[in-house]
């Protein structure tokens, strides 16, 4: 099938084609048409497999089909992302595909100041991509108007939930129209997920291109066993061995990422880190160069990775094991993205054996186990317990009990303090 036989107008068609993009991906196969006769969806569709583009795309095309009176611009669609790097990816797809048509969108969320954003919202836009506590503050200071929204579209839905955005869901809901059409798109599905598309979809249909919670199969997955002080070790000795130039690196905590990101320095590999208590010029740049291959290594908690998205980032090394097991699908996501290969390396120390056989069971495969010659664990070293408190990586969200389930609450709208750190 080609993008032409999806019923997109001249002027995406043109916009896809100059992207290089001649074959739509499955989920946008499955999405594009649904989504263009005016149906809600609940989309199961994991990171890399082209869902932005999935909702992006046929979003302009209603929007086409239906232009406002000349000059006038209200906010017409609404795509809500639970973090800042993920609404600034989307927005850069909604602008890139929508570069041929009449239509103005921005991009809000916190970290940053919000006077430039009330002038460009007063200006009059007709797509808003936010994260929710930023989008609530304009709400409260009257600085946007919904009431004409016609699309909503939740990306990454089941991130949000477990940042505890439910609440701030629920007040965007409020001032939105009834009569509209809702988008869900999640990369894992779960009770909280199901529960949230009965009370936002209307007789939705249900796209889905992998099977639940399945990690993707084009990524190569080993775990190799390490003891815990030799990991930096180990990762060095990958990254130089192997001679990568471009790796994401996972661990659990803000103060990890910054501590590893400085030892790798020192070992003389180019390095920077990227978290929610980083500011978002530093987050950007850090990205950037990343990206521009100037950085060697980025080194992430789980939240500030959201919404990296390189075609072919090769390699991702998870140094510490989430405890939540659905972040390990959503780490490795990050490569083997578009049809390409990739190669997903996590250092497990026997603290994190428990985490390892709850990820095993959330894939419903048994991942490769390579022990690295001269890095074979000790096997007098004895279990110790993991400490998930205090300067986690959780952003918002607090921490969680290892047990996989999010707190009562989530502790992740303490107050408006924390508003400004997505």
């Amino acid at each position: 099938m080609s993008f032409k036989n999806l019923g997109l107008c001249d002027q995406l068609l043109r916009a896809v084609k100059e992207q290089g993009y001649d074959t739509p991906t499955p989920v946008q196969e499955q999405a594009i048409p649904v989504i263009l006769q005016k149906r809600d969806i609940l989309a199961g569709a994991q990171t890399g497999t082209g869902k932005t583009a999935g909702f992006t795309l046929p979003m302009l095309e209603l929007l086409h089909r239906h232009k406002p009176e000349k000059g006038k611009h209200h906010v017409r669609a609404l795509i809500l992302t639970p973090t800042r790097e993920l609404a600034s990816q989307v927005y850069e797809s909604v602008e890139l595909y929508g570069k041929f048509l009449p239509f103005k969108s921005c991009v809000i969320f916190g970290g940053v100041k919000i006077n430039p954003q009330i002038t460009a919202l007063r200006k009059g836009m007709d797509i808003v991509v936010a994260t929710p506590g930023r989008l609530l503050d304009h709400v409260s200071q009257k600085t946007i108007d919904l009431s004409k929204v016609d699309f909503l579209i939740l990306d990454e839905a089941d991130r949000m939930l477990d940042m505890g955005f439910i609440n701030d869901i629920r007040k965007v809901l409020a001032v939105l129209p009834k009569q509209k059409q809702t988008l869900l798109f999640s990369a894992t599905y779960s009770k909280d997920i199901k529960k949230l598309s009965d009370s936002l979809l209307n007789s939705p249909v249900l796209v889905e291109v992998a099977r639940e919670n399945q990690s993707a199969e084009q990524i190569k997955q080993v775990i190799h066993p390490v003891d815990k002080e030799r990991k930096r070790e180990l990762l060095t000795h990958l990254i130089k061995e192997g001679d990568w130039q471009q790796v994401l690196v996972f661990t659990r905590t803000k103060h990890g990422a910054n501590r590893l990101s400085g030892q790798l320095e020192k070992d003389g590999i180019t390095s920077a880190a990227i978290h929610g208590n980083k500011s978002q010029n530093a987050r950007t740049k850090a990205l950037a160069d990343f990206k521009a291959g100037k950085v060697r290594v980025l080194v992430a908690t789980d939240i500030a990775a959201r919404g990296i998205d390189i075609d072919q980032l090769p390699h991702v090394v998870n140094y510490e094991l989430p405890n939540v097991s659905e972040d390990y699908v959503h780490r490795i996501g990050r490569t083997g993205r578009a049809g390409n290969k990739g190669e997903a390396m996590s250092l497990v120390c026997i603290d994190e054996h428990e985490f390892l056989a709850n990820i095993e069971k959330l894939i419903q495969k048994d991942i490769h186990k390579f022990v690295v010659k001269g890095f074979a664990p000790d096997p007098s070293i004895k279990a110790e317990p993991i400490s998930l408190g205090g300067g986690g990586g959780r952003g918002r969200g607090g921490n969680r009990n290892s047990n996989n389930k999010p707190r009562n609450g989530g502790g992740a709208r303490g107050g408006n303090s924390s508003r400004g750190r997505r």
